[in-house]
């Protein structure tokens, strides 16, 4: 697999602070790529830095074969990367359907994507014109992602979607995001490795805002100790 994602020692500081010291992360295209590490390692700085939301001081990150450090979150995001932040940062007033069309980058795209986004989840056809803020927790993710797959990226960054999600729903996303994958490249940020494990072909691990080790997740899961040391987790 080529890298459609190259994040080559970033240094990046949030006010006085050094939070990422130098983190390199490749994400291959058609992969999804877990980025691992505890609360407060620096993963969403990483996502951050990628869409120039908190921009790197130092470092290189490269998008399909272009340096993208420097440029602006909308020109990085015009050029093929969503974003779903933590949290979802959905309009609760808007109804779904204009959750999403906010989001197209050109005239048409959510027609263009409806069959393919509602396929994925259901449920948001059937509350088309309902205010986002009557959705519960795990539609409301849905639609944090839906809205991502709007416009035509060829990235997503998606961080801590099973987050406050009960068990069942969990499972549900699991399953959204493996049929994902075979139209979008996934960087995917969670807490509960054992969903990441399980989607993920590939994985970068941080610590405290350094690089510890990269490589293929199935390598990863032959390490325990590594497992349990870093991520306070048991295979």
């Amino acid at each position: 697999m080529s890298a459609l994602l190259e994040v080559h020692n970033i240094h990046t500081y949030i006010g006085q602070f050094h939070i990422l010291q130098g983190v390199s992360v490749t994400v291959p295209e058609g992969s999804i790529t877990a980025l691992l590490g505890r609360n407060g390692a620096g993963k969403t700085t990483t996502l951050k830095s990628i869409m120039g939301l908190t921009p790197p001081q130092k470092g290189k990150i490269v998008f399909a074969g272009k340096e993208i450090q420097g440029l602006r979150p909308y020109e990085i995001a015009s050029l093929g990367i969503g974003y779903v932040p933590e949290h979802r940062a959905i309009f609760t007033n808007l109804t779904v359907e204009e959750n999403l069309r906010i989001a197209e980058r050109r005239k048409g795209d959510l027609k263009r994507k409806a069959d393919f986004i509602f396929s994925l989840f259901p449920d948001l056809k059937r509350l088309y014109k309902l205010p986002a803020g009557n959705l519960s927790g795990g539609q409301q993710q849905m639609l944090a992602i839906a809205r991502a797959l709007v416009p035509d990226n060829r990235l997503l960054l998606i961080d801590e979607p099973s987050e406050g999600l009960a068990p069942l729903l969990v499972r549900e996303l699991m399953s959204a995001i493996r049929q994902l994958s075979s139209e979008v490249t996934i960087l995917l940020v969670d807490q509960n490795f054992q969903m990441t494990s399980s989607l993920a072909t590939h994985y970068s691990l941080i610590d405290d805002g350094r690089l510890v080790c990269s490589g293929l997740m199935s390598d990863l899961l032959k390490e325990p100790e590594t497992i349990r040391r870093y991520l306070g987790a048991v295979v």
